[in-house]
């Protein structure tokens, strides 16, 4: 089972986190979430656990828990529809987008609709 854990501390280690959830059973992986610019956590990560009892208990157990005082946020993890994901390289209508309009040459609107022709005449 994929699982949820929300509201770390900045300090935590993937380390820190396994021993967590070790307490309940075994754990196959563990994942603290960073940004990838600065390398610094994000504040939450993700730990899968192939016992689905074990996984359910720790959950029931962890969740609101406090560690390095911060109340902790452990739930299962589920996907999110694929109509939900993020993307940068869909088709958007109307006047929003990467510019929205207005830049130095002439304003183009990546995403189609706005004034694509501003600041061309």
């Amino acid at each position: 089972m994929n699982i949820f854990v929300g509201s770390l501390p900045w300090s935590i280690e993937e380390a820190d986190l396994r021993e967590s959830f070790e307490a309940y059973g075994a754990v196959d992986t563990v994942k603290v979430v960073t940004d990838k610019f600065t390398g610094r956590s994000k504040g939450f990560g993700f730990v899968e656990m192939p016992n689905d009892e074990e996984a359910l208990k720790a959950i029931e157990e962890l969740n609101g828990a406090t560690v390095d005082g911060r109340t902790i946020v452990v739930n299962k993890s589920e996907p999110k529809p694929e109509g939900e994901r993020r993307s940068f390289n869909n088709n958007r209508s109307g006047g929003s987008g990467y510019n929205g309009g207005g830049n130095s040459r002439g304003g183009g609107n990546y995403s189609g609709g706005g004034n694509s022709n501003r600041g061309r005449y």
